[in-house]
């Protein structure tokens, strides 16, 4: 049975334009006409999309930003209508969305499991029943007739997602809600979630994680520019999606996480002796696109100018994880230029981080540049300079292996092992009692 379907779905919004653009004519008359009407055009988020979910199938849609992700969320939630095509939808659909939106702050724990779950659609009979399980799924119950307002930024999306988590609809939809909370707790959403995939409801899962998104989905449709680029097994996808570059000088948001430059030295990080002019994160041959295949080196590359001759310089990168864990710092420790004066001019540094070293995860980098003698001084510095994803695609050539669960640790190094058999022949079954 079909339980969710688009059929030539297309969705169309009206933008308005530069207006100086618009009135830029040598007609006086139409010039000012056009002063008092907005310039708009027309943008289509989505052209004829088609695809059909199964009863019980669990269907995951990526994409860069702009792709149309957005707007299938929208649009199954009810929240806007297409502008053509036809959606069909079999049997009680709840959007697991944002976490916490309908909360009280005035309110305790207990009055806003209550409250959000009959937002959610739930009868009170059916919160009333599911109440303790909710509790001991967030982990609050010793706070949970404390108003929400004294609640830590955890505590309150680890609620709100335990009592989405526990609704019983025929179709979820899910965002990026996987995210909330520790990494046990996500790890304990996925479960929940795989649960109720288990149990037959029909998942769409929209999302950026693409770790989460082959873990819990059987199918994925690939999106850009609001068509579908590609559809099938997650792997095969998730590879397309990872080699898909982007074209033209316009980058989209997570392109532009990958690549950061500064035009102007007066503005750029840095002193007088030394600023920041470029950086990025490539792969050993090529641009990067999207996400970074976890068995592959990674490059961090940095361009800057030396204003100032006589200082020795060294570049430096400090790595952080999601959850703000400083992963290790690197700097340049080899090269010539390692106790060198450098002369004014423009350098270009780039680190290598081996394949199969670090986790799947996203990961933020910060950048200086030192001098480290006679004395420490740091002369250029950027925090969160940029941003890049690592993603185990489940070939089974990484550390992984064949496991598909859970894989904990911030690094995710392939180590050599070695196996001997130590009985020369069959192994002999004893019989009889111990000790005799």
């Amino acid at each position: 049975m079909i339980d969710l379907a688009f059929n030539n779905v297309s969705k169309k919004y009206v933008v308005q334009t530069d207006k100086s653009a618009a009135v830029s004519t040598g007609n006086p008359f139409l010039r000012r006409w056009r002063q008092f009407r907005p310039a708009v055009e027309e943008f289509w988020a989505l052209r004829d999309v088609s695809f059909e979910i199964k009863r019980g199938e669990a269907l995951g849609i990526i994409g860069h930003n702009g792709a149309g992700k957005s707007t299938i969320l929208k649009l199954l939630s009810n929240i806007m209508a297409p502008t053509a095509g036809e959606i069909t939808i079999n049997g009680r659909l709840s959007a697991l969305i944002e976490v916490g939106s309908g909360f009280h702050p005035e309110l305790t724990g207990r009055e806003n499991i209550f409250l959000s779950g009959s937002i959610l659609g739930m009868r009170r009979r059916e919160i009333a029943a599911k109440l303790d399980s909710i509790v001991e799924f967030a982990g609050v119950r010793q706070f949970i007739d404390t108003p929400v307002k004294r609640y830590s930024s955890g505590m309150y999306v680890r609620l709100g997602f335990a009592i989405a988590a526990h609704l019983d609809p025929d179709i979820l939809l899910l965002d990026e809600v996987l995210a909330v909370g520790d990494t046990a707790f996500q790890a304990k959403c996925i479960q929940r979630v795989k649960e109720l995939e288990e149990a037959g409801t029909t998942i769409v899962f929209i999302s950026h994680d693409l770790t989460a998104v082959e873990r819990l989905c059987q199918r994925v449709i690939l999106l850009q520019k609001g068509e579908i680029a590609a559809e099938g097994l997650p792997r095969d996808v998730i590879a397309a999606y990872n080699n898909t570059g982007v074209s033209g000088a316009a980058l989209d948001a997570s392109d532009s996480q990958l690549r950061r430059y500064w035009d102007d030295v007066t503005v750029a990080p840095g002193n007088d002796v030394v600023r920041l002019r470029g950086v990025r994160v490539r792969p050993l041959e090529g641009e990067a696109s999207g996400a970074f295949n976890i068995r592959h080196p990674i490059g961090i590359e940095t361009t800057y100018d030396v204003l100032e001759p006589g200082h020795i310089l060294i570049p430096n990168y400090h790595l952080q994880n999601e959850h703000g864990v400083h992963l290790f710092a690197v700097q340049d420790v080899e090269s010539e230029w390692r106790s060198r004066p450098r002369e004014v001019g423009q350098y270009v540094s780039t680190a290598w981080i081996p394949g199969n070293f670090l986790a799947e995860g996203i990961f933020s980098l910060d950048i200086g540049v030192s001098s480290h003698v006679p004395h420490v001084q740091i002369h250029s510095f950027q925090a969160k300079a940029l941003s890049f994803q690592v993603v185990d695609i489940f070939d089974g050539s990484s550390a992984r292996g064949d496991y598909r669960g859970d894989y904990p640790g911030v690094v995710r190094p392939v180590v050599n092992w070695t196996t001997r058999c130590e009985t020369a022949g069959p192994l002999v079954t004893l019989s009889g009692q111990a000790g005799q």
